[in-house]
C-alpha cells in the first residue's frame, strides 16, 4: 500500500510539474500574490477538512465497534448473573457458578470472577486453551483495575474487555470480567482505515489541483490587465484600451474604470502637449528678437563699459540658450503630435560624417576625430535629421568630457544595419541611470546642469533615430567614458 502511495504521488507531482505556470522553468508564487494565497487557503482547507471526515469516521468506526461488543459483554454478564442465581437455588453457589461458566456461549470468551478482595474464584477454561500463558497472565494483569469498553492489543491480538460488580440475588460477590477476542474485526477495521487515508491524500491532491487551476483560470482576466497596462506609455495612452471577453463582472469594473483613468490621463496628457507648444511657439519669436537686439547692441556699442559689456553677453547667452530650449520642445511637441516629417533616402554616409566632423569642429576646439571608414558604406535616412542626431550626440559629448580628451566617430556595416557611434572618454554615466537617460529632462547630476544642458538632447535624439525606423544604444561605465551607437538600416 505504501508503494502504490508513493507512485502515485510521484505521478501526481510529475502531473502539476506539467500543467502549473508557477512550477515550469523554477517560477515560484510570491507568498503575496493572490494565486499562493488562494491555493494555499484551499490547500489548509482541505487537509483540515478531508482529515478531519477521515479521523472522525475512523474514531467513529472505532466506537461502534467497541460498543457493540461491549453491549455484547454487558448482556452475557446479566445473563450470567441471571443463570448463576436461578440454579443456587438448586444447588450451591460455587456449583452453579462453575455450571454456568461451561456453557457453550460463555466458552468463547474470558471470563473471570474476582471476590471483593481481588482474588480469582473462578475463571473459563474452554478458551484458555488456545492461548499461550503470557498472553493468559497479561489478560489477568489487565483486569486488575476498573475497566471502560476498550481495545487492548496483546500478544499480537486484539481484545476488548469490561468489567463491572458481580450480584447474585441481590448481593454483591465481587467483580465479573468478560474479553473477547476481536483480532479478525479490528484487523478489518484497520485495514479499511489504512485504504481511507491514501484515498484522502489522493482526494486532497486533486481537489487542491483543480482548485488551483480553476483560481489560474479566473485570475487570467487580471493577469491580461497586467501585460496589457505595463505596455502603455505616455504616448500610447489615447490608443490602449482595456478590452477583457468572458471575464467576471468585478473584473469587468474594474477594467472599466481602468480604462476612464486612462481617458482622464490621455486629455490631462494632451493638454499639456499643447501647452508646451503654444508657449514655446510665442515665447520663440520675441526672444529671437530680444537676441537680436543684444547682439546688434553689441556689435556697435564700442562706448560700452566692460561691466555693461559682460551684462549684455550673458544676456545675449541666456537669450540664444532658451531659444534652443524653446527649439527643442517644439521639435517633441511636432513629434507627439505626428507632425515630424521625414525625408527617408539611401545615401553615402561617409561624406555625411565627413561633414558633420567639419561642422563639430567649429565649436569643440578641433577634439572630434573621424575613424577611418572601410569602404563606402550606404546607408538609409533623413540625412538632414541624421546630421542633427550625430551633432547632438558630439555636443553632448563635449559638455561632458574633459577638454583635452577626443571625440571620435565611427562607423561599421554588418547585417543590413550601419552603426554609427560617438566616443568619448568623459565621466561616464552610472548604471542605474543608463535605463533613464534618453527622458525628457532627466539628468544625472547636477553637473549636467552645470554643464549647460537643457535634459533634452538625447530625447531628441532617441525620437528622431526611431522616427527614421533605427536605435539608439548606450554602453558606458563610470570614469571611462560613454559610446552612444545610432542603429540604421543600410540601404
Amino acid at each position: 500500500m505504501v508503494d502504490v502511495l508513493k507512485t502515485n504521488n510521484t505521478s501526481l507531482g510529475n502531473w502539476m510539474s506539467k500543467h502549473f505556470s508557477f512550477a515550469r522553468k523554477g517560477k515560484i508564487l510570491p507568498p503575496a500574490s493572490l494565486k499562493f494565497q488562494l491555493t494555499l487557503g484551499i490547500t489548509i482547507f482541505s487537509v483540515l477538512s478531508l482529515g478531519g471526515v477521515t479521523t472522525w469516521t475512523s474514531l467513529r468506526m472505532q466506537k461502534l465497534l467497541v460498543d457493540s461488543h461491549k453491549y455484547k459483554i454487558q448482556d452475557m454478564a446479566k445473563k450470567f448473573s441471571h443463570e448463576v442465581t436461578v440454579y443456587s437455588e438448586m444447588m450451591s453457589r460455587d456449583a452453579a457458578i462453575k455450571k454456568v461458566i461451561q456453557k457453550p456461549e460463555f466458552q468463547e470468551h474470558l471470563v473471570w470472577i474476582r471476590d471483593n478482595n481481588g482474588d480469582i474464584i473462578t475463571q473459563s477454561i474452554g478458551f484458555q486453551k488456545e492461548i499461550d500463558p503470557q498472553t493468559h497472565g497479561l489478560l489477568l494483569e489487565y483486569t486488575n483495575m476498573p475497566l471502560k469498553p476498550k481495545v487492548a492489543l496483546i500478544s499480537d491480538r486484539y481484545w476488548v474487555a469490561c468489567g463491572g460488580p458481580f450480584w447474585v440475588s441481590n448481593q454483591r460477590l465481587g467483580k465479573l470480567y468478560l474479553v473477547t477476542d476481536i483480532t479478525r474485526e479490528y484487523t478489518i477495521f484497520l485495514s479499511i482505515v489504512y485504504s481511507l487515508i491514501p484515498v484522502t491524500i489522493f482526494a486532497t491532491v486533486l481537489l487542491v489541483v483543480i482548485s488551483a487551476l480553476y483560481i489560474r483560470k479566473s485570475l487570467e482576466p487580471l493577469q491580461k490587465m497586467s501585460q496589457l497596462t505595463e505596455t502603455i506609455s505616455a504616448d500610447d495612452l489615447s490608443d490602449y484600451r482595456l478590452k477583457l471577453e468572458q471575464a467576471p463582472s468585478e473584473v469587468s469594473m474594474l477594467a472599466n474604470t481602468c480604462n476612464k483613468m486612462l481617458d482622464r490621463l490621455s486629455e490631462s496628457w494632451e493638454q499639456q502637449r499643447q501647452f508646451v507648444s503654444n508657449v514655446s511657439h510665442e515665447l520663440r519669436t520675441p526672444l529671437t528678437i530680444v537676441q537680436g537686439y543684444l547682439q546688434s547692441t553689441l556689435r556697435r556699442g564700442n562706448n560700452l563699459t566692460p561691466p555693461q559689456r559682460e551684462g549684455l553677453e550673458v544676456a545675449a547667452n541666456e537669450a540664444e540658450r532658451t531659444i534652443r530650449l524653446l527649439q527643442d520642445l517644439l521639435e517633441l511637441a511636432r513629434a507627439d503630435h505626428g507632425n515630424l516629417h521625414f525625408q527617408i533616402e539611401s545615401f553615402e554616409v561617409n561624406s555625411l560624417l565627413s561633414e558633420v566632423r567639419e561642422m563639430a569642429q567649429q565649436f569643440s576646439q578641433g577634439r572630434v576625430r573621424l575613424e577611418a571608414i572601410q569602404g563606402n558604406i550606404q546607408v538609409k535616412a533623413d540625412r538632414n535629421r541624421l546630421k542633427q542626431v550625430l551633432l547632438n550626440l558630439i555636443d553632448n559629448a563635449i559638455k561632458y568630457s574633459e577638454p583635452e580628451q577626443p571625440i571620435t566617430l565611427k562607423v561599421k556595416a554588418k547585417n543590413q544595419k550601419v552603426y554609427l557611434s560617438v566616443c568619448d572618454k568623459g565621466q561616464g554615466i552610472p548604471l542605474q541611470h543608463q535605463s533613464r537617460i534618453f527622458e525628457r529632462f532627466y539628468r544625472v547630476d547636477e553637473a549636467r546642469t552645470r554643464a549647460g544642458g537643457t535634459g533634452l538632447g538625447l530625447s531628441i535624439v532617441k525620437t528622431l533615430v526611431e522616427g527614421m525606423g533605427g536605435r539608439v544604444t548606450l554602453l558606458s561605465k563610470p570614469g571611462e567614458g560613454s559610446i552612444f551607437t545610432v542603429i540604421l538600416p543600410a540601404s
